[in-house]
């Protein structure tokens, strides 16, 4: 019996039905990226509404920079818990449990009575918060299989949209309402978030199995960067060099710890010897480190130095969103044109190049063209290093190992916001004493935004050790 040919509008048809994405996919796909895009947000719009918040809980800008420096370390030390908690209470449950608890806790936020009770809430604000992303990424990937392609770029919009809009909501809310509403707003928001996932999102407990943790890794990294970034906040009083010294012996008894445990340590120091990670995460470190400093330095700058309202902040800041957008739009063509090390590098000058504009203003005063155009050109450089820097350092990786490589990417990438905005602001305010701020002048606004320009000078030399094309990374891999 013969087989009827199939035509080519047959398979052509076949072909595209393939192609074509559930509509359950793109359902799924937004409501966990709603997910990470509030989390994101939530820490924009903090970022720039320090100044207000030292001045309603009559704290120094020094202290309430741990409502975002807490935050930041929180959320980066929850990464690794990710995996372990998935495989026992399951995906949907835990992308539950982490929406509602960060939802709660934007509440608990709102009603702060001072700026120690509101860090300890962004602290546990934090750990929910970091979970969140991880999670709508591992949902999306799960629902997409093979077409995660299709849906990967979607997956950036909450990185992309948050500089974005995040000024320019709490702008808005300071101009109309009281810095409660900062997190407040979080709570209806929420809500709604709440009952999208569990209506859409998949309930998949069996699909993961259990990972082992290392707790110990965990106990040791958390504090032990916790107490080194403190002391050295601290670093004038007896006690603040007393827990320098502990997160210093900490940490290393952590990467001693690491060393013994291989494979199954909290991060795998194995794949640090591979150059081509190493670098990349070094520049990931640096350059994440460098946009959170700034994120904090130009706003206090902006409201401290030139006597702007933090309600003007929205207006103010958001080209440098719109700079981000630009690049990420022609990030594709532009590495497979110029290779990854040549736009990463391009990408930290641009953004060191953007940052200079800051020290003149500092001594000369305010120049709006001058400040739009330096946060529009820091935002191109800025989303032109991460992209490039990460594809450089997962192709250096066998494929066995992505799984830790990712997490360990993460960690140290993350680490890096917390790390240099908590040393910018005990540098800006070892500077800021005996000084009274000048509308037009400011001599240690200026020396901050020098200390900047050195992070993104490391972050320039870091990334000129990339590899430079796709073809000459995958020669480092070992699958």
């Amino acid at each position: 019996m013969s087989v009827p040919p199939t035509s080519g509008n047959g398979l052509s048809q076949q072909c595209h039905q393939q192609d074509r994405l559930d509509r359950s996919v793109w359902k799924i796909a937004a409501v966990a990226l709603f997910g990470g895009l509030l989390a994101q947000l939530d820490a924009t719009i903090v970022n720039v509404s320090l100044s207000t918040l030292a001045t309603e809980l009559h704290s120094t800008l020094q202290t309430i920079q741990w409502v975002m420096s807490g935050y930041l370390l929180a959320l980066a030390l929850a990464l690794p818990l990710s995996g372990w908690l998935v495989g026992r209470i399951g995906a949907k449950r835990l992308y539950l449990w982490c929406f509602a608890s960060f939802t709660l806790l934007s509440a608990v936020c709102g009603l702060a009575w001072s700026a120690h009770t509101l860090i300890a809430f962004r602290l546990l604000q934090g750990v929910s918060g970091g979970l969140l992303a991880p999670m709508a990424q591992m949902m999306i990937a799960r629902a997409a299989g093979r077409q995660m392609a299709r849906v990967a770029g979607y997956m950036a919009l909450p990185v992309l949209l948050a500089p974005v809009l995040g000024p320019v909501i709490a702008g808005t809310i300071l101009q109309y309402a009281s810095w409660r509403w900062l997190f407040l707003i979080n709570l209806p928001i929420g809500v709604l978030a709440l009952v999208l996932a569990i209506l859409f999102l998949p309930d998949e407990r069996d699909a993961v199995t259990a990972k082992r943790l290392d707790w110990v890794g965990l106990a040791l990294l958390s504090p032990g960067l916790g107490l080194f970034l403190y002391g050295a906040d601290k670093i004038g009083e007896s006690m603040g060099r007393v827990l320098f010294v502990a997160g210093i012996v900490m940490m290393v008894a952590f990467l001693a710890d690491a060393r013994r445990k291989r494979g199954d340590a909290l991060i795998d120091l194995r794949l640090f010897r591979r150059r081509a990670f190493s670098i990349g995460a070094l520049t990931q470190f640096l350059s994440n480190g460098a946009q959170f400093a700034g994120q904090f330095l130009i706003p206090a700058f902006l409201i401290g130095a030139c006597g702007r309202s933090s309600a003007e902040m929205g207006w103010m800041l958001a080209p440098m969103g719109g700079g981000m957008l630009v690049t990420y739009s022609l990030m594709g063509k532009l590495t497979d044109r110029f290779g990854l090390r040549q736009v990463a590098a391009g990408g930290a000058l641009l953004t060191l190049l953007a940052t200079i504009p800051f020290v003149y203003m500092a001594f000369h005063g305010l120049d709006l063209v001058m400040l739009e155009l330096a946060l529009f050109l820091r935002g191109m450089g800025m989303s032109a290093i991460g992209l490039p820097t990460m594809t450089a350092a997962y192709m250096s990786v066998s494929k066995p190992d992505l799984p830790m490589a990712t997490t360990s990417m993460n960690i140290v990438q993350r680490l890096g916001g917390p790390t240099f905005t908590t040393l910018c602001a005990s540098f800006l305010a070892l500077n800021l004493d005996g000084h009274a701020p000048h509308p037009s002048v400011s001599t240690p606004y200026a020396l901050a935004f020098l200390a900047l320009c050195l992070i993104h000078v490391l972050t320039l030399l870091a990334s000129v050790g990339l590899p430079g094309r796709h073809a000459g990374v995958s020669s480092d891999r070992q699958d």
